[in-house]
């Protein structure tokens, strides 16, 4: 499989995978239960959300639903319209990010993924999308360095081991640490198909670089 191919197949993630689906749940904390003030919190203390009226949770979740079908212009004023009233979520923040990905306006991105850490500089999907707004950039150490915060802050966030397992593969060719992130995404999400095929690909290939190794030494 040649390298072109891999990129393609790896990196067109269905944005259904993306949306952050869980932001205007029901109770005082419907987003981040760790969501943290603007600096820093004191020790064992957690912000507490305002609880969100039905009304404002259904323009969230109608929101969501129509993102996850493709229809970016009707879930970004559904988005916006909530975020007037209730702006401390940073979930809804990364989801106007994806959008803005969509769309190819990096620099409205960067400015929703800002809005997302500022609530909360430890959010697992906004280091995510700041993760994969750096590669595509082509800063792969930041890319990294964003993907392993997510990774610290939830270990069991499936999406940025997938893009862990992308970005060592494809761009720092480091093929035992691609290999130890899908197997960790497929662990999590349960059986994916194409992400099985890479990973007996991948170590097809650690063995026999290991097996070269062994000869050179």
């Amino acid at each position: 499989m040649s390298l072109h191919r891999s990129i393609n197949w790896r990196l067109l993630l269905p944005v259904g995978m993306l949306v952050i689906a869980g932001c205007a749940g029901s109770g005082s904390k419907p987003d981040a239960a760790t969501a943290r003030e603007q600096g820093e919190p004191a020790p064992g203390q957690e912000r507490v959300l305002p609880e969100i009226p039905p009304a404002a949770q259904t323009l969230y979740e109608q929101a969501v639903a129509v993102m996850a079908s493709g229809d970016f212009v009707d879930a970004e004023l559904r988005l916006k319209e909530f975020l007037l009233q209730y702006p401390a979520y940073p979930g809804a923040h990364v989801n106007l990010a994806i959008i803005h990905s969509q769309n190819e306006n990096e620099a409205a991105a960067q400015a929703s993924i800002d809005a997302a850490l500022a609530l909360d500089p430890s959010h697992p999907p906004a280091l995510n999308q700041q993760g994969m707004l750096f590669r595509r950039n082509g800063n792969f150490v930041e890319a990294e360095a964003a993907y392993l915060k997510a990774v610290t802050a939830s270990p069991d966030y499936a999406l940025a081991h997938y893009n862990l397992g992308v970005l060592n593969e494809l761009y720092l060719q480091r093929l035992d640490v691609a290999l130890q992130h899908f197997e960790v995404y497929q662990q999590l999400v349960g059986e994916d198909k194409q992400v099985e095929k890479w990973i007996a690909d991948l170590r097809r290939r650690v063995a026999a670089t290991q097996r070269t190794a062994n000869v050179a030494e």
